[in-house]
């Protein structure tokens, strides 16, 4: 018997969706950008340092009382963060009381030292602003920051540090991302060979605490722009952290430190191909014999299948810098084109991932 055909398939046309079809993703995905602002709102109001410094559950008058919000908008607030499994809620005559759960306490809380806080007021104040003009940044494949901020962004970082307090929130940023990735990428490969070590564009020094903590033998020098040094040196590394020294200076322009190994840490993402190449090259000359480069990099499947924040992240770089996310065979062949050999990579089951090269004897 011949199969049945719908007419309206025989002519191209699409076959009308099924009656109990609901777009329940993409709802989802249109309203994604209310959860962010939910959390960082409430991030920004202090619930979650209120809470934890109560040592109870408060009620929602309590809490508005402490961060000076209104009772309607707190209690509004409060419980989305219940929905989002940010607070638990438990009821006492018939009134609500709200308390942190354990991922709040931790990575929510600004004297955690796990906290995302500054993260995500970075999120909040740049991130999310350069993301208004994404439609503009695809069609002229370029960032934003002029539109976002008023700034020229011939400049890459005189547009990121467009400001003290600017460089300070990304200092931040940088500092609770290793605090919270930065043993896993530097414990992917066992580093001990190398125990003179240079963390190129080392920011906060958290990476540098990371891999001091990991290696008891091995030094680290950060070597960054002045101001970013001073900055660091006034409020992230203290004289306790004897193995971790800084040098002051411009990576594409100015003379680099000899070392063992090299660790570039989100810094290959910010640039085009040849600027990579280029910044490559002239680690390879700085590297000593038998020594290597180590990338920390939110790699993506070779096939660009994903992992969907890998994804997202090379949209920010479109938004915010000149470069991309790659994927670990794109990294290879950067390395390779600067001289480096031996090339691995390993997937941590993090956002951030190890590539490592090096330098023939």
């Amino acid at each position: 018997m011949a199969e049945r055909r719908d007419p309206a398939s025989s002519q191209g046309e699409p076959a009308a969706p099924a009656a109990d079809m609901y777009p329940r993703k993409i709802l989802e995905y249109m309203e994604g950008f209310l959860i962010s602002k939910t959390v960082f709102t409430s991030c920004e109001l202090g619930v979650f340092d209120v809470l934890l410094a109560a040592e109870r559950p408060l009620s929602a008058e309590e809490i508005s009382q402490a961060v000076g919000a209104s009772v309607d908008g707190t209690q509004r607030l409060l419980a989305a963060c219940t929905g989002l499994q940010l607070l638990n809620t438990q009821w006492e005559d018939g009134q609500a009381f709200y308390s942190n759960t354990e991922q709040s306490r931790v990575f929510l809380t600004r004297s955690s030292p796990l906290s995302l806080y500054q993260s995500i007021q970075y999120s909040s104040r740049t991130i999310y602003l350069c993301w208004h003009y994404l439609t503009d940044a695809v069609r002229e494949g370029r960032n934003q920051y002029e539109k976002a901020f008023g700034v020229s962004s011939k400049d890459l970082f005189q547009a990121l540090y467009r400001s003290d307090e600017e460089m300070v929130k990304f200092m931040h940023l940088m500092n609770s991302i290793w605090n919270i990735c930065g043993k896993d990428v530097v414990t992917a490969f066992d580093l001990t060979p190398f125990e003179v070590v240079c963390d190129l564009g080392g920011c906060s020094g958290a990476l540098a605490k990371q891999c001091t903590l990991a290696y008891p033998k091995c030094t680290v020098t950060i070597f960054d722009l002045p101001k970013v040094v001073r900055v660091s040196r006034e409020h992230f590394v203290s004289a306790a952290d004897q193995r971790i020294g800084f040098r002051e200076g411009d990576f594409f322009k100015d003379s680099l430190p000899a070392a063992d190994l090299f660790i570039l840490a989100r810094i290959l993402h910010d640039w085009t191909d040849e600027r990579c190449i280029e910044l490559l090259c002239r680690i390879y000359k700085a590297c000593k014999p038998g020594g290597g480069v180590l990338l920390v990099e939110a790699l993506l499947n070779e096939d660009g299948s994903g992992p969907l924040t890998a994804q997202l992240y090379s949209l920010n770089m479109l938004v915010q810098t000149e470069g991309r996310e790659r994927t670990g065979a794109q990294y290879a062949a950067l390395l390779a084109a600067s001289g480096f050999t031996n090339i691995q990579h390993r997937l941590t089951g993090k956002i951030y991932d190890a590539v490592l090269g090096h330098k023939a004897t």
